[in-house]
């Protein structure tokens, strides 16, 4: 899972589903959420559609993203 920008720290306190708008708010992609609805699109992103709504599943993107390792 490649996703430049995303700090995994920014998730912390975070609801476990958030309209895909909102969530590049809250990762700091305000200015390009073209980019977010990208990374959902070709599956970067765990998503969930409600109704006629997107939302990302910020809960199952916190467990990739500590299962994964880091290097520094």
């Amino acid at each position: 899972m490649d996703m430049e920008g995303l700090d995994p720290q920014k998730l912390i306190g975070c609801p476990p589903l958030m309209p895909w708008q909102k969530f590049a708010e809250w990762i700091g992609m305000a200015d390009e959420p073209i980019v977010v609805r990208t990374w959902i699109d070709r599956g970067y992103l765990p998503s969930l559609k409600v109704g006629k709504r997107v939302m990302v599943n910020v809960a199952l993107l916190t467990r990739q993203l500590m299962e994964q390792e880091w290097a520094l």
